[in-house]
């Protein structure tokens, strides 16, 4: 029964694809586009690789116009389809299968449009892509944040939120050093900007990563050779922390009980959006959640303009979004469950068109390097945060771990940890500093240009 649900995800993929009015033949070493009457002309221009990719992209063109009469003629909306497609797949498949858990929504998301880019199915370049990331990547930062109240976090998360503080530190320490050791050259100029990325993530999580990469530019495949050179990374990372960790509470006084932290559900990308009966996703509910969302970001930008035209918009947007959602919790709170989900299908829509923008052969070759990378910044954060916390600031070891897991992983693996190891008064405040981890990584790691860029050019 788990596996029907990716099995119709498969068919109604292709049908889409049969719908088709006619595939572009991308040509990723120009970074262009040829119709079909030019191919002939260019043809003894291209290597022999750039050909098999024409011809394959040809044999597309000649079956998906037949098909066109039958079907749908607007590509664009095909494309669009197929995103959604294969964004709804890797949810899916982590839900559903112990494959797809193991890799993650985002990457296996990565993957399907990284693999019908490279065998021509889709373009390397389409206005679908801008629109998901000039428009839903900015809405989707302002959506993750509704619960950013900071006076809750400073109240409830205790000493949890030094630990975190030491960590988030000691991931900036992690990464400067990574960058002297490992300078991420082979990557030119985006060398520096997947490592300020990285830096978000292990802060944060994904929103920021996704935030920071597209404020940066990254390059669609640099994205996803990161993405998946980190999970393998953190992967390992968590197993350690695991084995690392003692169950039972903390000897540490905390004021939360399971039963409120279960009132926050924070979803992960995999996760199954689960709400009580007062807090029910509703019409208005996802209203709401749009057009607080777009107001705040419609307000950021406009603020960004008129102080500081050269920073990012969404720095100030994050910033916005905190300082209404701790003046006004309540209406924020009751956003928050619609707000999640909206920006988790957001995100998975920016790894989708991130893969299909990118070189499976840049990916293949690129990914060893950003292991070394994100294996050294990840150990590094671990000894500063041990060395300090526990030496300097005599802070409970297994709220170290959780702390770390918070940086690294975000709020949701966070309280999945304390939950295992039946610290049950620890769980709210895992919740609680990873959300504020994504209220301060993305402003935090674009602080760090000046520095990072210095070092790695």
């Amino acid at each position: 029964m788990m596996y029907h649900h990716t099995l119709l995800l498969v068919v109604l993929a292709a049908m889409t694809l049969l719908s088709a009015d006619g595939f572009t033949i991308c040509i990723p070493k120009h970074n262009k586009s040829l119709s079909i009457s030019k191919v002939q002309q260019h043809h003894f221009d291209l290597s022999s690789r750039q050909r098999t990719q024409a011809i394959i992209s040809m044999k597309g063109v000649k079956t998906a116009t037949m098909a066109t009469s039958f079907f749908h003629g607007d590509t664009t909306f095909v494309l669009t389809s197929l995103l959604l497609l294969v964004s709804a797949a890797g949810i899916a498949m982590e839900q559903k299968t112990t494959f797809g858990k193991a890799l993650s929504a985002p990457l296996v998301t990565m993957l399907c449009s990284l693999l019908l880019a490279n065998v021509g199915i889709i373009p390397f370049k389409s206005p679908a892509y801008n629109l998901i990331n000039k428009h839903l990547v900015p809405l989707a930062v302002p959506l993750f944040l509704f619960d950013s109240d900071i006076k809750r976090v400073v109240r409830d998360a205790g000493s949890l939120l030094l630990a975190f503080l030491v960590g988030a530190l000691s991931t900036v320490a992690g990464t400067i050093a990574a960058c002297a050791c490992i300078p991420l050259k082979s990557l030119g100029d985006q060398g520096w900007r997947v490592a300020l990325a990285l830096n978000s993530r292990h802060i944060g999580g994904a929103i920021n990563f996704v935030a920071v990469a597209d404020t940066l530019n990254i390059d669609g495949s640099v994205v996803s050779a990161a993405i998946a050179a980190d999970n393998i990374v953190v992967a390992l990372y968590f197993a350690i922390l695991f084995y690392l960790s003692k169950p039972g509470e903390p000897n540490r006084d905390a004021t939360t009980s399971k039963e409120e932290a279960k009132s926050m559900n924070i979803p992960s990308l995999g996760d199954e959006i689960i709400v009580a009966e007062e807090e029910e996703i509703t019409t208005s509910s996802i209203a709401y959640s749009l057009a607080s969302a777009s107001v705040l970001v419609t307000t950021g930008e406009i603020i960004t303009r008129a102080l500081c035209p050269s920073l990012s918009s969404m720095v100030i947007t994050s910033l916005l979004t905190v300082i209404a959602a701790t003046l006004r919790p309540s209406w924020f709170q009751m956003l928050r469950k619609s707000g999640s989900a909206i920006g988790i299908l957001f995100l998975q829509l920016f790894f989708a068109a991130s893969g299909a923008s990118g070189s499976l052969a840049l990916v293949i070759s690129k990914a060893p390097s950003l292991v070394a990378f994100s294996m050294m910044q990840i150990a590094i954060h671990f000894l500063v945060l041990i060395g300090v916390g526990q030496c300097i600031l005599r802070l409970d070891s297994n709220e170290l771990y959780l702390a770390s897991n918070a940086n690294v992983g975000g709020p949701t693996t966070a309280a999945a940890m304390a939950q295992a190891k039946l610290w049950n008064r620890l769980i709210l405040p895992a919740l609680l500093v990873g959300v504020f981890g994504y209220a301060t990584a993305t402003a935090l790691s674009l602080s760090l240009i000046p520095i990072v860029k210095r070092i790695i050019t």
